[in-house]
């Protein structure tokens, strides 16, 4: 497996020497360079308010040092489904319970028995990680132009267009989400051996963010603008580079970024009108995703039908996608796609047996990933906790069905599996 992970880093780092080496790459950088010094010892950046800013919240310890635990999760997917004016079924009322007592012991009582003395992490090299992610971010940008020059046009100015968006060249795009976070990671790493100040991983932060707006938002794409904005902010509070308040005052932004990006997108094709609440659109999503689920409950009911072929629908190739499938099962419609949140999959394919199984396993994974992180403050761990958490938050509405969001819990799952096995020896 080393011999595997040395040849393919190999190849990487040379791609993206060469890159970093080339004219184009080396003005780039260069700008950036001139620009960040330019931030650093700017004058505005001493107006910007310090750690000290709306103070009360670090006087709270869940806040200040809790904030990003699993259990924000439960929290998050219980807010959500609260949104919705219509009431749970009694059936499914039961399976969230089992749900959230799976997911609670997965997540915060398991973990307790691992990694409880002195261990030894696996480490990764930072030129690796930092190569991997400059790469993605390198063929994101590529397929964004092949996106754009596909349709004809800018998606945001002209949302019709977005459903010509080909899934072939649309995936690749997504890729500059796990890029993100592991250059963010990078950063982090130079910033913890003091290679580079706080102010300059902040700037490097923000340009990083900046990036991932300019492609997903032209391109209409709200989730995986999300997923960016979370990872950084993620990485940059384990990572002392975000402060506390600012996560608080982000949080909200990114609330009101959803809320507001939904609005005018459902202006723009005409879905509601100008005097409809901005709230609306969430709520009735809300209202829909819950009436979705009553429905896959009912038909998972105790043990499944489908058996984890909704979960391999999500595999290239399949007939129908995981989310054409929900939308076959409750509507016998193949031409639309529908969220089946969190534990959808896990009801319809192995019914509430299904939910306890997969919901603690979900809460393990991210319960181990948590301790890693906590323990060791390794900028790797934290970076890869940050991307798995992320798609959990997201997946509250929309379910863990894309193919690479499972790829990404695979390689977590399996880095976290070898640590457990290296901490036994």
């Amino acid at each position: 497996m080393s011999i595997i992970y040395s040849t393919i880093t190999s190849i990487i780092n040379r791609i993206s020497d060469e890159f970093h080496n080339s004219f184009l790459f080396t003005t780039i950088f260069s700008i950036l360079s001139f620009i960040e010094d330019q931030w650093v010892n700017s004058y505005f950046k001493k107006l910007y308010p310090g750690e000290d800013f709306i103070n009360f919240l670090n006087k709270n310890v869940i806040l200040k040092n809790h904030i990003f635990h699993p259990l924000i999760v439960l929290f998050l997917f219980a807010g959500f489904l609260m949104l919705s004016l219509n009431k749970p079924s009694t059936s499914l009322v039961i399976t969230l319970l089992i749900a959230f007592i799976a997911f609670f012991i997965g997540s915060t009582i398991l973990p307790r028995f691992f990694f409880n003395d002195d261990f030894n992490i696996i480490q990764f090299e930072r030129k690796d990680i930092y190569s991997i992610g400059f790469c993605l971010i390198l063929v994101s940008i590529v397929f964004f132009g092949i996106c754009i020059a596909s349709v004809g046009g800018i998606p945001l100015l002209k949302p019709s267009i977005r459903y010509l968006l080909k899934p072939a060249f649309t995936m690749p795009v997504f890729l500059i989400i796990p890029g993100t976070c592991l250059v963010a990671g990078a950063y982090l790493k130079d910033y913890q051996d003091e290679k580079i100040t706080r102010s300059q991983a902040r700037f490097r932060y923000i340009f990083l963010l900046a990036m991932n707006v300019a492609i997903l938002l032209l391109l209409g794409y709200r989730t995986p603008l999300l997923a960016a904005f979370l990872i950084i902010i993620i990485i940059g509070f384990y990572g002392n580079i975000v402060s506390l308040w600012e996560v608080v005052v982000g949080g909200l932004i990114g609330v009101g970024a959803i809320i507001g990006i939904g609005y005018f997108r459902s202006l723009g094709e005409m879905t509601i009108t100008s005097s409809t609440s901005p709230f609306y659109t969430l709520q009735s999503r809300a209202d829909f995703t819950l009436h979705v689920l009553n429905l896959l409950d009912f038909i998972g009911g105790n043990f499944g039908i489908t058996h984890g072929k909704l979960l391999a629908s999500s595999i290239p190739g399949s007939d129908l996608g995981p989310r054409m499938m929900v939308g076959k099962l409750i509507a016998w419609r193949t031409e639309v796609t529908v969220t089946p949140t969190l534990i959808g999959q896990m009801v319809v394919d192995f019914g509430k047996v299904g939910v306890a199984v997969e919901m603690l396993l979900l809460g393990f994974i991210l319960g181990i990933g948590y301790k890693i992180m906590q323990k060791t403050k390794d900028y790797f761990y934290i970076a890869i906790y940050s991307l798995i958490l992320t798609y959990t938050i997201l997946g509250i509405e929309t379910g863990i069905l894309d193919i690479q969001v499972l790829l990404y819990f695979a390689i977590a799952i399996f880095i976290y599996f070898l640590n457990i096995v290296n901490s036994k020896n």
